[in-house]
């Protein structure tokens, strides 16, 4: 259906605990329903108007002398078909169209094209879940009670904290689409992820009308091979960034889910959006015979503890080796022999991980535990440390390691680490402690900090300092007594790692007097060499993939687009910063896409299974939900010969007579890169009218989005047409508009929570109008935004009698 007549309306739920119960709906405009039923009508008459008028529709349109009229293109990034469109939405939206409306009464011929998203994972794992609930309990599904948000516990502290808290039963897909009003009996439906293609952007199209969004319908699409028509254009795209050699196969490191088996970028993603790869160095630590009995076991065996630190520089200065009393850890061996002692989250991580195309793991993604322990059974072991000043170092108690970042041992270096010095120093103030902990005197006090680095900071913002032991020099200037003064300690270490990245200088080692920045990274390529530590990856923060399990970082054979190149990124770069080209309307929008163009780097670009189009020269891989919509603003112009209204997959005839099969890379080049006209059956006028509308309406000149976007969809949609039109920088975006995220009654949207509204549901309670007034005064800037309703109840009264 593309219309409301054609649509079968699902049923309204009467336990819609997805959207606000009855008890605490909003209470109508004042005077009942009358008011509202008044300007629903209205705005019925007029849609339908609107309709049988085509007052949408745009069509290039020229002066007598032949000289185009003064055009605006405004796009919206396509809403991902896994749901039916929410307030959410229609805030971003509604920037695009208030200004597309502002531009058509300023003269302008305007270009508002729309379409919709089905690349990628969520749908396909959303109609997994289905698929297994029912087959586990039945049609309809009889859930287990459900319970808890699902997300991972923080893992900080105490033992209770030191693991990873199970997760909760999560809502249930079923339950999930009836809360979307889907009727009961059309649920089951939903285990074909086709049935999503077919449905939720149907419903798109009739949320959208009602709303009275200014849409040039005949343009919208759906991504996917369903849509061969898009899917020619995509593979287009890609051939012409291999040509450009923007994009390479190799080795590299991502973040991957093991239950899918493949990368999960940043749409597959149900939490961590925008975290990357964080390289880590694990140092050995050989543990000395006669190992703890809880170690005896493996007697005869060598053993490491494996700490990752992100300072390998500083390992001059270890002093001791820290664990979590009540943590978890285990003995894993590897595929040289090595044994070493570590978290299982950290070993499952390795497991996927290799160096100079050599897995770490026997079995590539297997951990082999050999025996677990306790981080009790370690304090006190004696060790080796790598570039220690002592022979012979300690395991001692932390109590507020970790579990969830890194491996759970760190390695202790005072002089340059503020919690280090101050752990350590309690440990030598108190000697009951010590007894308390079953530590001797000869595992704490004969350790002195030793200065390994300068750091001389001049005076600028802050005042001058300069120190061989910074941790030290900060913990005691702030009074740092205890490891729980957490606000002072971050300070401190905030200072001292900035400064000792930007100012320090060697004091020790073969890189005696050279800067830490230069230093580091020979140092931590001496240690791999050498056989002292290995380059290990985890992700930033926790990251979570749709099919609900904590991703990793994986080594793994990818297609990547070459973000971050110099050149490539160098023209980007100018662009965004030039007033002339682009306007990014705010400092802070600018600011955020300097700094994802300081960050971003290759991108894995394909998949392995999943919803989309194929890697054209490479079949076995499918191109991710980020990387086929890039240009796809340019396939708009088009889009209406293509596809034509009430036909988003492109099955059905088109206005241009043109079939699939026809499109190849030389109809594509004709269009969009000024090419030589093809050889080909396609009438030579239809081509004229394709290349014609391109022309006309490109570039686009506004893209509106939130702000998520910009770290990486509006950042990587630069970088494309930076390459597929780089002789023609006149076709590159020429201006962005971002927004913050839309709160409800100053509450954040949740479905969990009962505070959300879906978009049909706020244009029943409030009209179309008095919904788009309350998001128009929402917000305008980076920061959240927030929906009033009583805003929305008084636009109803307003709007009612200002009529009258």
């Amino acid at each position: 259906p593309g219309s409301k007549d054609k649509a079968k309306k699902p049923a309204k739920s009467q336990n819609n605990k997805g959207a606000a119960s009855e008890s605490s709906a909003p209470p109508p405009p004042k005077g009942g329903f009358v008011r509202l039923e008044h300007i629903r009508a209205n705005e019925d008459a007029v849609q339908a108007k609107w309709e049988k008028d085509k007052t949408f529709q745009s069509m290039p349109a020229y002066n007598e002398d032949g000289s185009p009229k003064p055009k605006f293109m405004i796009t919206f990034p396509y809403p991902y078909m896994n749901g039916r469109l929410h307030l959410g939405h229609a805030f971003s939206l509604t920037k695009a169209e208030f200004c597309a409306n502002y531009k058509r009464l300023r003269g302008h011929n305007v270009l508002f094209p729309f379409g919709f998203h089905c690349t990628g994972m969520p749908i396909q794992a959303a109609a997994n879940k289905l698929k297994a609930e029912m087959e586990m309990y039945g049609n309809p599904p009889v859930m287990p009670e459900e319970s808890g948000s699902g997300k991972k516990a923080a893992e900080k502290g105490k033992a209770a904290k030191g693991k990873v808290a199970a997760k909760a039963v999560s809502s249930s897909q079923w339950q999930t689409l009836l809360k979307m009003n889907i009727p009961a009996e059309e649920i089951a439906a939903f285990r074909d992820p086709m049935k999503w293609l077919e449905y939720f952007p149907n419903w798109g199209i009739v949320d959208l009308k009602l709303l009275g969004a200014s849409v040039d319908w005949r343009r919208s699409f759906i991504t996917t091979a369903v849509n061969p028509y898009y899917n020619a254009f995509v593979e287009w795209q890609y051939r012409q960034l291999k040509n450009n050699d923007k994009i390479v196969f190799g080795k590299r490191a991502g973040i991957y889910s093991p239950r899918d088996g493949q990368v999960c970028a940043d749409h597959d993603r149900s939490e961590g959006e925008e975290v990357g790869p964080q390289e880590y160095t694990l140092i050995k630590l050989r543990v000395q015979e006669p190992y703890p009995p809880a170690l005896s076991k493996l007697a005869g065996t060598p053993i490491f503890l494996a700490p990752a630190t992100l300072r390998p520089e500083t390992m001059y200065g270890q002093t001791n080796c820290f664990v979590l009393p009540e943590g978890d850890y285990g003995c894993y061996r590897w595929a040289n022999g090595d044994v070493l002692v570590m978290s299982r989250r950290s070993a499952i991580g390795l497991a996927h991980q290799s160096f100079k195309n050599v897995d770490f793991a026997v079995e590539w993604g297997k951990v082999d535990c050999l025996l677990e322990c306790k981080g009790s059974d370690l304090i006190g072991m004696p060790i080796s440390a790598p570039r220690a000043k002592y022979d012979t170092l300690y395991v001692l108690p932390l109590m507020s390691i970790s579990m969830g970042k890194g491996t759970g041992v760190v390695t202790s270096v005072p002089s340059d680490s503020p919690d280090d010095y101050v752990a350590m120093a309690e440990l030598k103030a108190k000697p009951e402690y010590r007894k308390k902990l079953g530590l001797t005197d000869e595992m704490v006090l004969p350790f002195d900090t030793v200065p390994i680095i300068n750091i001389s900071v001049p005076a600028g913002e802050d005042e001058a300092w300069s120190s061989d032991q910074a941790g030290e020099y900060w913990s005691e200037k702030l009074g740092i007594k205890t490891p729980k003064d957490r606000v002072k300690l971050d300070e401190a270490k905030k200072k001292t790692y900035n400064a000792g990245f930007t100012f320090g200088r060697m004091l020790v080692g073969p890189y005696k007097g050279e800067k830490v920045s230069i230093a580091k990274p020979k140092e931590k390529m001496d240690m791999v060499e050498q056989g002292d530590a290995l380059i290990y990856f985890e992700p930033e923060e926790y990251v979570e993939s749709r099919t609900g399990e904590a991703c990793v970082v994986a080594m793994t054979d990818q297609w990547y687009l070459r973000y971050g190149e110099e050149t490539w990124k160098e023209e980007v770069s100018q662009h965004v910063n030039d007033p002339t080209k682009f306007t990014p309307y705010s400092q802070d929008i600018l600011d955020k896409f300097n700094f994802t163009l300081g960050w971003l780097q290759e991108w894995a670009c394909s998949r392995l299974f999943g919803l989309g189009t194929q890697m054209p020269w490479d079949k076995k891989w499918v191109i991710e939900s980020l990387s086929d919509s890039t240009i796809y603003m340019a396939y708009y112009t088009i889009a209406h010969m293509l596809q034509g209204e009430g036909n988003l997959d492109g099955s059905k005839a088109n206005p241009s007579g043109i079939k699939p099969e026809q499109l190849n890379d030389d109809i594509f080049n004709y269009i969009y890169l000024r090419g030589p006209l093809p050889k080909t059956d396609i009438p030579t006028a239809t081509l004229e009218s394709l290349r014609s509308e391109f022309e006309y309406w490109y570039p686009m000149d506004l893209r509106v989005s939130g702000k998520d976007l910009i770290g990486n969809h509006l950042t990587m949609a630069l970088y494309s047409h930076a390459s597929i039109w780089k002789d023609r920088p006149e076709m590159w975006p020429r201006s962005y508009y971002a927004n913050g995220h839309l709160n409800l009654n100053n509450d954040k949207m949740a479905k969990s929570t009962g505070n959300f509204l879906m978009l049909e549901e706020a244009i029943q309670k409030y009209s179309a109008d008095a919904t788009r007034y309350a998001l128009g005064v929402a917000g305008d800037t980076l920061e959240s935004a927030n929906f009033e309703t009583d805003s929305a109840n008084a636009a109803t009264n307003m709007l009612f009698i200002e009529e009258k």
